[in-house]
């Protein structure tokens, strides 16, 4: 059971891009409710979606008046605006266990902790992948994503990040874990650590194993 709203890595090539954010949820208007805008404390207005089952949740039993800690998978629109895609709420404070089970909130939603601080703090973000692009000295950094397929039919196609930071050249298609906080409308990197060069063959194992596990 996880006490905490990012689950810990179970592989050393584990993809994953989420975070935590903390702001009010503003949806776009009353028949547009699952898409809208998180809006920081400097009034920074982030496009967002609302993923699955925590709609029914935000609908009933949070209020939109208030700021909230949400969980959030990171995406870049047209290559550079920073979109969120929100999946779920760390608030244990007030969702209990029993709300949580029951209305369902996200793949880390059995709580066990009544404290909705984070050793982590606000805004902070875990992106692992294969670093495709370095400019140490305009401080880009793009990590490729690859997501798991939803079905055995479809193909899972890989998305990409953008973040500020820097990252030597030579760690090219690398695997990298970085640590990652928000500031804005940018993720920049506070940390990182370079888990190993990334081959295709890698890729191809990587994509058998998930595919016989699913079977």
């Amino acid at each position: 059971m996880q006490n905490h709203p990012i689950p810990s890595v179970t592989d050393p090539l584990q993809y994953r891009a989420i975070g935590i954010v903390r702001g009010v949820y503003k949806p776009q208007d009353d028949e547009n409710f699952t898409r809208g805008a998180l809006v920081d404390s400097k009034g920074n207005e982030i496009d967002s979606v609302l993923l699955g089952r925590v709609i029914t949740l935000i609908r009933n039993h949070v209020s939109l008046e208030k700021p909230h800690l949400w969980v959030v998978y990171p995406r870049c629109r047209n290559n550079q605006n920073l979109h969120l895609q929100i999946t779920g709420i760390w608030e244990p404070s007030t969702l209990k266990k029993d709300l949580v089970e029951k209305e369902g909130l996200n793949e880390s939603s059995s709580l066990q902790v009544d404290s909705d601080d984070l050793m982590e703090g606000d805004d902070y973000f875990s992106i692992r992948g294969e670093l495709v692009f370095t400019k140490p000295e305009e401080k880009d950094i793009v990590i490729k994503i690859r997501q798991k397929p939803r079905n055995q039919q479809k193909k899972a196609i890989p998305f990409k990040v953008n973040l500020k930071g820097e990252v030597p050249i030579n760690y090219l298609k690398h695997f990298v874990s970085l640590d990652v906080r928000r500031v804005g409308y940018q993720l920049l990197v506070e940390d990182f650590q370079i888990i190993g060069p990334i081959s295709q063959e890698q890729i191809t194992n990587k994509s058998r194993k998930i595919l016989k596990t699913k079977k």
